[in-house]
């Protein structure tokens, strides 16, 4: 009885924590831009209310309302840079929610079972792994195109572009060979690749935007 009211109390504890660490982020991003404030809460309402709260566990299709939640940062960013919303904004903030079932998917997949007894669908549960891989593919190949004409926009050098070059064929090589080579150690592989794929490629565009 003291263990789960002990835990009813970090619960709380975090909870509150939580909120006013939002609550804080929240009205410094407004104090800094009524846009850019918009875009945060925005990114955070749909994420938690509309993804987490709402659609996860009633449809396979609420990673693409994850992925629009995703990409809010980096368009938030470029937002409170510009002081307004461009087309590279939103082609970056693409580029994530393209990346996103590179991602997600590869961990559905390894962790298929799971999911099941947890009763949250996915598109390997909904669709079959086989059209799982294939979106897993197009989403690499898509991803890299939206972020490399992103980059090409921002003006930056040849350097880096052919770094982003080098990367996007590494991840796409992967997914392609997984969708013809079907297996848990390669799927794996590409869970970790697209998440440095994803760092790599924000540090790319911050330094080459800086420098």
């Amino acid at each position: 009885m003291l263990k789960g009211g002990g835990s009813l109390k970090s619960l709380l504890f975090f909870l509150r924590a939580a909120f006013l660490l939002l609550i804080t982020g929240l009205a410094i991003g407004f104090s800094l831009s009524a846009l850019y404030g918009a875009i945060l809460f925005a990114g955070f309402f749909i994420d938690f209310v509309i993804y987490t709260i709402w659609l996860k566990r009633i449809s396979a299709w609420s990673i693409v309302w994850g992925g629009i939640s995703g990409g809010m940062p980096v368009l938030a960013g470029r937002v409170l840079g510009l002081g307004s919303v461009d087309w590279i904004g939103l082609l970056l903030s693409l580029a994530v929610l393209l990346w996103i079932p590179t991602h997600i998917m590869t961990f559905n997949i390894k962790y298929y079972k799971d999911y099941e007894r947890a009763r949250i669908p996915t598109f390997a549960s909904s669709y079959g792994l086989k059209a799982t891989r294939v979106i897993i593919a197009f989403s690499a190949i898509t991803s890299a195109l939206a972020f490399g004409l992103g980059a090409f926009l921002m003006g930056l050098s040849w350097g880096y572009l052919r770094v982003l070059i080098i990367i996007a064929v590494i991840l796409i090589s992967y997914s392609v060979y997984c969708l013809l080579k079907p297996g848990p150690k390669v799927n794996y592989h590409i869970f970790k690749i697209a998440s440095i794929y994803m760092v790599i490629v924000m540090l790319i565009i911050i330094l080459g935007a800086l420098l």
